[in-house]
């Protein structure tokens, strides 16, 4: 393919190079698996340095998603609850992920099915804005939760 975009057609290797240099740029293998090979000649520093800007533009645009913790304890008060679900609300709608996480401290160990209740609870009160990434599962003292915000239809 010529500087113009224009076809040259099928060439040595030799003649590509040449018309190459005479127009001071450079040859470009596009597709090399294809038979025969497909060149381009153009002014490869240029290509390069227009790649990396189009390239920093889709990551300017790009947006990451951040996981924001929420943590409770076994024995929660129901204001305290609706303050944590509120904060998860707030985090889902701004695009973040939420991990709930409950912390088991000394004998809260031998009832970890109060926290699955506990978590339950969270999910269905955050149900209309999130989905359950991660079912709930232990994670040495802690039971942890993650929730993904819903997709936007």
């Amino acid at each position: 393919m010529d500087s113009d975009g224009g076809q040259l057609g099928i060439l040595a290797t030799r003649d590509a190079l040449k018309i190459a240099a005479d127009k001071n740029l450079d040859l470009v293998k596009i597709a090399p698996q294809a038979q025969p090979p497909v060149c381009r000649i153009m002014d490869y520093g240029k290509f390069r340095f227009e790649q990396a800007k189009r390239d920093k533009e889709a990551r300017k645009n790009q947006k990451t998603v951040d996981v924001k913790e929420i943590r409770m304890s076994l024995n929660i008060d129901t204001h305290d609850f609706n303050t944590k679900v509120s904060h998860a609300l707030k985090f889902l709608q701004s695009g973040d992920k939420v991990k709930v996480s409950i912390r088991f401290r000394g004998r809260e160990m031998a009832h970890t099915h109060l926290g699955n209740g506990l978590l339950d609870k969270f999910k269905e009160a955050v149900s209309e804005h999130g989905v359950v990434e991660k079912q709930p599962k232990m994670e040495g003292r802690s039971l942890a939760m993650f929730i993904a915000s819903k997709p936007v239809k």
